[in-house]
């Protein structure tokens, strides 16, 4: 029976496959979506001491925007940094980081050089070494852009003219940036034609980041990104010019995301714990965004006997229970809770706090419940002062889902190993905590455990043919039992 149950399940399910189409509901309008082409580009940022620390930590927050909207990868974008003033320091070259995340945390570890301002010395620099083969160059192809963007806010103490005509000779395309004090002829010196589009001023490095929309435009490239499959729909991508539609198959809902397909309304059975460090680095203001990450996610859950628990773990020196799975029977009361929770402010034990969630958060005596799927999600905003190689290994031992969302000085190694399998779906990174609302959007999706609404149809066709056999069945059994009583009554007589 078992055999012939399953034979119908998946007959049902590869039925059911072939006639799935287009959900009737519109999907959501993407805005127009671009893949930037591939690209190395190195950015020349001037640390002269007129850069006061504050303003250069303003730029670096640019420099982390601009990377943010980039493709990153070998075969897509690189990046390189060149910091210069008296001299010139080679921050990291084109092949030093393959990942997006990789680069946010080099460029928030840059320090201002704070001597003189010899550009035409780090445009030299930039020809004959960042550009290079063997910093991670590619060869020079019509496929291959090649791009400079330089900042700068004062008059250079060398020459640029005849350095940067032999870097557009090059095919190094120039965008230069100037602020304040800069010198603006020199930048027209050293800008690729034609210098409109290569020519920047801001008044203050405190409106730098307003180009930062400029360059996300120069960098991309639209093109019908359906048929070429640069594309982040989860199911089905519908052209719509330079833009495209995301749209589900029949029996799927379309996220919010606008991209990821689910046919799970947050009803699936779910003991969800959260592992959150409220350790000195992430500051009071910052920890009040963390709150709202948390509480972001809470809403798209349905949370019930049933369904969805919720259990809340902060850490930093120690490790503090903040409320355990099941305590709060609704949103509302977890939400309330969140919001009343104090912020600890001491140091990053991650290590402690990964054992505390193995050893204790599922734990029948925490409101863990046997069978329904565990999922943790760990927010970190810096490196772990203990190991947590043994504990992860253990979650993951265990069958935890585990999400690994890293702010600012995060680790990327660290986070990686956090993550479960596949890793590109359970980490995520962002430079900036007014930006985690990105990543919570990210998440409502992926923390559901789905169920295929297929499945469940095939389940109930099969159950129909069941109670169909059974009622001709038993017609057949009452007509065998008339019929046998009337010859038995033949024969008597």
């Amino acid at each position: 029976m078992p055999v012939i149950f399953s034979g119908l399940i998946l007959l049902s399910v590869l039925l059911l496959s072939q006639e799935r189409g287009v959900r009737g509901v519109p999907p959501q309008l993407r805005g127009v979506q671009c893949r930037t082409r591939p690209t190395d580009l190195v950015f020349i940022v001037d640390s002269s001491r007129s850069v006061r620390p504050s303003e250069f930590e303003q730029v670096k927050v640019f420099l982390s925007q601009v990377i943010e909207s980039l493709d990153v990868g070998p075969n897509s974008t690189r990046v390189g940094v060149v910091n210069y003033a008296s001299a010139v320091k080679n921050e990291f070259s084109l092949k030093t980081h393959r990942t997006k995340a990789g680069l946010l945390q080099a460029v928030r570890r840059i320090e201002p050089l704070s001597t003189g301002t010899m550009t035409g010395l780090a445009i030299q620099f930039a020809i004959n070494r960042a550009f290079s083969e063997v910093e991670g160059a590619r060869v020079r192809s019509p496929e291959i852009n090649k791009v400079a963007i330089i900042v700068t806010d004062g008059r250079p103490q060398d020459g640029v003219k005849d350095v940067s005509a032999r870097a557009r000779a090059l095919g190094i395309e120039i965008f230069a940036i100037g602020v304040g004090r800069v010198d603006r002829p020199t930048l027209r010196q050293m800008a690729s034609e034609p210098l409109d589009e290569h020519v920047d001023y801001v008044e203050s490095y405190s409106v730098i980041e307003k180009l930062t929309k400029k360059f996300q435009e120069a960098f991309c490239a639209v093109s019908d990104l359906c048929a070429t499959g640069d594309h982040d729909c989860q199911q089905i991508c519908v052209s719509a010019g330079p833009s495209y539609t995301c749209a589900c198959r029949e029996g799927f809902t379309l996220h919010s995301d606008g991209k990821s397909c689910t046919a799970c309304s947050g009803g699936a059975a779910t003991d969800l714990v959260f592992l959150i460090d409220g350790s000195k680095s992430v500051r009071p203001e910052n920890f009040e965004l963390v709150k709202r990450f948390i509480n972001q996610i809470v809403d798209s859950l349905d949370v019930s006997d049933k369904n969805a628990h919720v259990g809340l773990v902060q850490y930093s020196s120690s490790v503090r229970q903040e409320f355990p799975l099941g305590q709060y029977k609704n949103k509302k009361d977890i939400k309330a809770a969140v919001r009343r929770m104090s912020y600890m402010e001491k140091g990053t034990m991650t290590g402690q706090a990964l054992k505390f969630l193995v050893d204790n958060s599922f734990a029948i005596s925490s409101g863990g419940r046997p069978g329904v799927p565990k999922v943790a999600i760990v927010f970190t905003d810096g490196r772990s002062q203990d190991y947590i190689n043994d504990a992860t290994k253990k979650a993951k031992e265990l069958g935890y889902k585990m999400f690994a969302v890293g702010v600012g000085n995060a680790v990327e190694d660290e986070l990686r190993e956090i993550a479960s399998e596949p890793v590109s779906e359970h980490y995520f990174y962002t430079a900036d905590f007014r930006t985690i609302n990105q990543i919570g959007k990210k998440l409502q999706s992926k923390i559901c455990v789905e169920e295929d609404p297929c499945e469940c149809e095939a389940i109930v066709k099969y159950q129909t043919k069941v109670d169909n056999l059974i009622k001709a069945l038993t017609r057949k059994y009452i007509l065998w039992k008339w019929f046998r009583a009337g010859y038995i009554r033949a024969m008597i007589y």
